[in-house]
């Protein structure tokens, strides 16, 4: 991973276009590919990013940018859409690269384990017609929760969370950006599974083609009965 904290400007150019105003911020580049952008505030939330498969590209300025002051462009181009991320450097006030090593992936709490086997003993759920192939199933960058079928024969990637937010999102996309380059595989559909999904969750999974799917952890327990219900 390589991290520089830098005086820049940014702007991107895709299904919405986003202008930063120079100021320093710090960019991260990932062995993935990905490109971060971020700021001391937000949390752990970039101010703007270009998700993998993508080319970074290091280019002089032009004279009118040079005479501006940026000393180098960044050029971030996504391999699959017109998405560009385009970093305005003026200085660099700190670049260092550390090798990470494979990461073991993120560990389960006790109830999402417990809802990844849940779901895998009541794939119907899912859908009628779907079939469980494995879970955790293994990919480049860790593993998917479960990789099951659906109705036509066709796979489907299934990450479940207890809470389904933005990074579950993104989480998902890599997996099916991997998963739809295997020729065995492909064509990949995605279902984000959680018990409660937030509504930017929902938005930005929807744009991306991905199915969501609200669990009832007591249901699924069988914890609740509907027939007892008074409403």
């Amino acid at each position: 991973m390589r991290l520089v904290i830098a005086r820049c400007s940014v702007d991107y150019a895709g299904r919405l276009s986003a202008h930063l105003p120079l100021a320093t911020r710090l960019l991260l580049v990932k062995s993935d590919g990905s490109v971060l952008v971020h700021s001391d505030s937000l949390s752990y939330k970039p101010l703007n990013w270009m998700s993998p498969p993508c080319t970074l590209t290091v280019m002089e300025p032009e004279p009118e940018q040079a005479e501006a002051g940026v000393t180098q462009l960044w050029r971030v181009a996504q391999a699959k859409t017109a998405d560009l991320l385009v970093i305005s450097i003026h200085e660099i006030l700190h670049d260092t690269s550390h090798e990470l090593g494979i990461d073991p992936g993120l560990q389960k709490d006790g109830v999402e384990a417990h809802l990844q086997k849940l779901l895998a003993e009541q794939i119907e759920l899912v859908g009628e017609g779907h079939r469980l192939v494995r879970r955790e199933y293994m990919t480049a960058i860790g593993p998917v929760d479960i990789l099951a079928t659906d109705a036509t024969g066709a796979s489907v990637a299934i990450e479940i969370k207890r809470r389904g937010d933005i990074d579950g999102v993104e989480q998902l996309t890599r997996y099916l950006e991997l998963m739809n380059r295997d020729p065995l595989l492909a064509p990949v559909t995605g279902v984000f599974a959680a018990q409660e999904i937030k509504p930017q969750a929902r938005t930005l999974a929807q744009d991306r083609g991905i199915r969501c799917l609200l669990l009832d952890y007591d249901a699924m327990r069988g914890l609740d009965d509907a027939d007892s219900r008074l409403f």
